[in-house]
């Protein structure tokens, strides 16, 4: 009788890239469904966000085909368009790699992961429009550096000025002197990340640039209390940074995200 007290029609959670992909389109598709009758010009985008153990990762990653820029778009575009879903030209597919997932975000059943639909009423809370970064390891050209929503895009590297692979000069915002004798300045590429602020995610997002994904050198990020950095493999996919993660450029350079003004 003991086995009785187990649900046999309890789905199980997917367990390979296809059954994943598939549970993530079905989920999204009665989503879509929800919105026939004129409500899907009203949209904005989607945001897909995923906090799957670290082992799991490459699974969602290509369940989503992170290596091709706009497919699974494309997929759910066909999919609004059989159910004659009006969404406007610009709608956006973004999909972030996060910790925990959003309240707000509606929770995928079976999986690590959560659906956030932008509509101009339903804004993502801004949390802060001012953050500071500090140099823990490495010596960049400050110790601290300021960060503001109206900053733009703020590049980190190598140099203040680096000519990248098309011969045009870019400006490191965050630069690392090469003349520098710190060892942690010497895997620093000079094209190799950047931040910028994400209105609609009410947050900075971190971005490796060419230089700082293999088979080059590496951006990593350890948020706190977690021993598992997390790698960024993409430049198309930003993460979203959390008060105290740690930036870790190349093999020893660390910076500190912060939404506090250091006090020391």
């Amino acid at each position: 009788m003991m086995f009785s007290l187990f649900n046999k029609n309890t789905p199980e959670k997917p367990q390979d890239v296809k059954a994943i992909r598939e549970a993530l389109i079905v989920f999204i598709k009665q989503e879509l469904q929800k919105m026939e009758g004129g409500e899907g010009k009203h949209i904005k985008g989607f945001q897909l966000f995923i906090a799957c153990p670290p082992v799991e990762r490459y699974m969602y990653e290509s369940a989503v085909f992170m290596e091709e820029e706009g497919r699974f778009k494309n997929e759910l575009q066909r999919i609004a368009d059989d159910f004659a879903i009006d969404l406007p030209e610009n709608w956006k597919m973004e999909i972030f790699f996060a910790d925990e997932l959003p309240p707000e975000a509606i929770k995928v059943p079976q999986l690590d992961a959560a659906l956030y639909i932008k509509t101009p009423e339903h804004a993502v809370v801004q949390k802060s429009g001012t953050a500071y970064i500090r140099v823990l390891n490495g010596e960049a050209e400050q110790p601290e550096y300021t960060l503001s929503s109206s900053s733009g895009r703020v590049n980190i590297g190598r140099e203040r000025h680096a000519k990248d692979g098309e011969g045009f000069i870019r400006e490191n915002n965050i630069a690392f002197p090469s003349e520098s004798t710190n060892e942690g300045n010497k895997y620093i590429s000079r094209q190799h990340a950047h931040i910028e602020w994400n209105n609609d995610a009410g947050s900075f997002m971190l971005f490796a640039d060419d230089g700082g994904v293999p088979p080059r050198n590496k951006v990593k990020i350890r948020s706190v209390g977690d021993h598992n950095p997390v790698k960024l493999t993409f430049t198309e996919l930003g993460h979203a940074l959390q008060e105290g993660d740690q930036i870790i450029l190349g093999e020893s350079a660390v910076l500190v995200f912060s939404y506090t003004k250091d006090q020391h």
